[in-house]
């Protein structure tokens, strides 16, 4: 599976410690954006992710975790 995140909102800039926790633990509780009551559960896993494309203007603060996310 390939995650684009961020594309909603710039976690590489702002939420990069809330993104890493998620990474961490294995998934992460998304709205739908035309309802809000509707959540999905995305699976984080390394065995179902194969990629996370970033949309950001400043990846700064989360090149410090890229380690952990290889």
């Amino acid at each position: 599976m390939i995650i684009s995140a961020s594309r909603r909102t710039d976690i590489p800039a702002f939420y990069h410690k809330w993104f890493i926790n998620r990474i961490r633990a294995g998934y992460c509780v998304v709205p739908n954006p035309f309802n809000r009551n509707q959540l999905s559960r995305i699976d984080l896993t390394p065995k179902n992710v194969e990629v996370i494309v970033f949309w950001t203007r400043n990846p700064q603060p989360l090149l410090s975790s890229l380690s952990e996310l290889d």
